[in-house]
């Protein structure tokens, strides 16, 4: 599939320019909320990092997370409908919270049977992924709890964890099992309540990292967690928004079971809108953590109940990734995920750019990474602010990939996010790669001219564009480039 630049590219570069348009010294003489709010605003658009909300695109999509196509082929809505006509009777709202007569005859069949499905004792359906993990990292930890978590750990998970009651938060270096034990050593050693397990450590990680693509080696940070606290005191927290529905036994239920580690994870969250390609999160653990979930977790105490609509489109999508058309699509998936990066790593312009530093995907660099597991997450790490120069670029050839930039990642990590699906095609991989080292060889280009001044092509055309909304700002700082 192809499109013609003015067809997206034009439109989307004209609406991130008008998005870094300053907007503090129009309201100077109004109310000091909007101005404070304006003028730190006009700090992201500074530097061409206040976005815009867009339309979708018939681009070709490397973005968003509907990885198996369940929304982009329809499939869910055709499910979703046949959920409609079985229960003609349903009601649009909750009308109150789970524990105000919110919970639905439906809604509490659904949780058994995913329950059942899974093989554990509970799963509690909410909102969100965010509202899953905001109620488990506010709630699960006791006083004198330690929560130990992957520094890459998603920041819904955090944002849980500082309103909980735990002593203490720690990171671990990510993936690193070595740097894990040095942690849970120390733990060991400075809290003798925990020692001598009486209190606990929560370990929060995340099967598939959302930023990196990669794997957490969870078997190996179960071991070392248990063999450092025998009495069991070292329970684990396991995100699986991206890998549920995505891989694992059962029609896709996930990295730990595909593991064989259900009986060694207290509790694990998925969502509903990655893979199922609809929206809702699910809370998987015992009948114990529910009860304490159900009756402590604010978020979940003080929200309506997710709506007849929400959990009708969760349950349509557990039935679609059972059957033999979702295995094939996430079969493909890996092929076509490997195809492009053994299409992208063999190109001799992304070798150049590679050994020049323009252009990384960091966990694909080891020499036997064609034997390892990989992921449908494929971000390429670009030089600081080079990200949104790709983007540009990608953009202008009509292909949709997400920067990445600072705060979101670490400085200096600048990427694209590049998500591959079973609805791509070799043809846009294919278009994807010839993409990226068109771009990386304008980059080399403008590295070989020793001009620092210069920018790519694509992201030129939309300086441009904010240096024009900038006119007549009375000479107040404006757009200094990325």
């Amino acid at each position: 599939m192809t499109v013609s630049e003015s067809d997206h590219g034009a439109t989307w570069r004209e609406e991130w320019a008008d998005a870094q348009e300053m907007k503090a010294p129009a309201v100077k003489d109004g109310s000091v909320f909007y101005r404070n709010i304006e003028e730190e605003l006009d700090l992201s658009r500074q530097t061409g990092r206040c976005l815009p909300l867009h339309l979708p695109s018939h681009t070709i999509d490397f973005s968003n997370c509907d990885v198996l196509g369940f929304g982009h082929t329809g499939a869910l809505r055709e499910e979703f409908l046949k959920e409609l006509d079985a229960n003609p009777g349903f009601h649009m709202g909750a009308g109150g919270s789970r524990l105000m007569d919110g919970t639905s005859k439906y809604q509490d069949n659904f949780e058994r049977e995913m329950a059942e499905l899974m093989g554990v004792e509970s799963v509690l359906f909410v909102h969100s992924g965010f509202t899953a993990n905001q109620a488990i990292f506010s709630t699960v930890p006791r006083s004198g709890d330690v929560i130990v978590f992957d520094e890459l750990t998603h920041a819904t998970a955090l944002a849980g964890m500082k309103v909980s009651l735990a002593l203490e938060q720690r990171p671990f270096r990510h993936n690193d099992v070595d740097h894990f034990i040095e942690v849970m050593e120390s733990i060991k050693e400075a809290f003798p309540l925990i020692k001598s397990g009486k209190r606990c450590v929560i370990v929060g990680v995340e099967s598939y990292y959302s930023m990196d693509g990669d794997i957490c080696p969870l078997r190996e940070l179960i071991e070392a967690a248990e063999e450092i606290f025998p009495y069991g005191n070292a329970q684990f927290v396991v995100d699986e928004a991206h890998s549920f529905g995505s891989m694992g036994p059962g029609g896709g239920l996930g990295f730990v079971p595909d593991q064989g580690l259900e009986d060694k994870v207290a509790i694990r969250m998925f969502t509903f809108g990655k893979a199922l390609a609809g929206s809702g999160g699910c809370i998987v653990s015992n009948n114990t953590v529910r009860s304490l979930l159900v009756n402590q977790a604010k978020v979940f105490i003080c929200s309506i109940a997710p709506p007849f609509a929400l959990v009708a489109a969760g349950r349509a999508g557990i039935s679609l990734i059972q059957t033999e058309k979702a295995q094939k699509a996430r079969d493909y998936l890996l092929y076509l995920t490997r195809f492009y990066l053994d299409t992208l790593t063999s190109h001799p312009t992304f070798k150049k750019a590679n050994a020049k530093g323009l252009l990384r995907i960091p966990i694909h660099e080891d020499e036997d990474w064609h034997e390892r597991e990989i992921t449908h997450i494929v971000p390429i790490w670009t030089k600081p602010k080079h990200a949104h120069y790709l983007s540009f670029h990608l953009v202008r050839d009509g292909i949709n990939g997400t920067p990445i930039v600072f705060p979101i990642v670490a400085k200096g990590e600048d990427r694209v996010r590049l998500i591959m699906h079973a609805h791509n095609t070799e043809d846009d991989a294919k278009a994807l790669v010839n993409s990226i080292c068109s771009w990386a060889e304008e980059m080399m280009e403008i590295e070989a001219s020793g001009d620092k001044n210069k920018v790519p092509s694509a992201a030129r055309l939309a300086f441009d564009l904010v240096k024009k909304e900038q006119v007549g700002t009375n000479g107040v700082k404006s757009f200094s480039g990325l």
